[in-house]
């Protein structure tokens, strides 16, 4: 069952060609990787996802919902979204169990009071993410690490059935890095579609099972991540020569 597409895709702002007949289809089961450098288009694909943007050809369709033919607020709900730009947009006095239990409604604060079964709820995925301890702590006094754990309890509230991650590993060091991909390769075990950027290779943990790697707006290659994650391709993707490595369901590279 196909959970969303992107066809023939072309995106053109300011007469530059930042997405080049793009196409990426994801079926239900699956878990991609968008993998390429910086500017090379990935956070456009996942703001056409959301409807945040529209192609100037081509076609989107997300959960059976072809955009331009819906209200894509309605498909939004259905999606789950974490990036640092919508962080910055929450107010870091809050506490951190009010910022989890805006994800239910999509708000960024709350002006009113919240019902009990709303914070119990918010309490629940704090569990989820071991941060069950800082429930009352100001968003503010969190570390790197623990604010992009709050996102991801945050973007679960609603059980959506797309959760997507804008570079959530970014900032982080290699304690916090580890210890939040934990949290996301736990995520394969549920009904949730998950789609990832980022430009470390190191970050595919083995719950990913697709790559789509992007260069300058074009998709290199695509499908299943032991047929696309090659030196070939990377070289191409990364203009650097590497040597990779399998270790425990994850790539790793050494530069040559």
């Amino acid at each position: 069952m196909q959970v969303l597409s992107l066809e023939h895709i072309h995106f053109i702002r300011e007469e530059r060609n930042i997405l080049s007949d793009v196409g990426i289809q994801v079926n239900a089961g699956e878990h991609w990787v968008i993998l390429g450098k910086n500017g090379s288009g990935k956070t456009t694909i996942l703001e056409l996802i959301n409807g945040y943007q529209f192609p100037s050809s081509g076609k989107v369709e997300v959960l059976d919902h072809i955009y331009g033919q819906v209200d894509v607020r309605e498909v939004r709900k259905q999606i789950g979204y974490i990036s640092q730009s919508l962080y910055e947009k929450l107010t870091p006095a809050d506490s951190v169990w009010e910022v989890i239990a805006t994800g239910e409604y999509g708000f960024l604060r709350f002006y009113e009071e919240i019902p009990s079964e709303v914070q119990q709820k918010a309490l629940s995925m704090l569990e989820r993410v071991n941060l069950r301890h800082l429930a009352y702590q100001p968003l503010g006094t969190l570390s790197q690490g623990e604010r992009k754990k709050v996102m991801l309890a945050r973007a679960l509230m609603t059980e959506p059935k797309i959760l997507i991650m804008d570079e959530p590993c970014s900032g982080l060091d290699l304690y916090e890095r580890e210890r939040l991909l934990e949290n996301i390769n736990e995520l394969g075990k549920q009904k949730i579609t998950v789609i990832y950027v980022t430009h470390h290779i190191e970050e595919i943990m083995p719950m990913f099972s697709h790559v789509a790697l992007i260069d300058q707006g074009k998709i290199i290659a695509s499908g299943r991540k032991e047929d696309v994650l090659n030196e070939a391709n990377l070289l191409q993707a990364f203009q650097v020569p590497v040597s990779l490595e399998w270790y425990n369901g994850r790539p790793w590279i050494k530069v040559l």
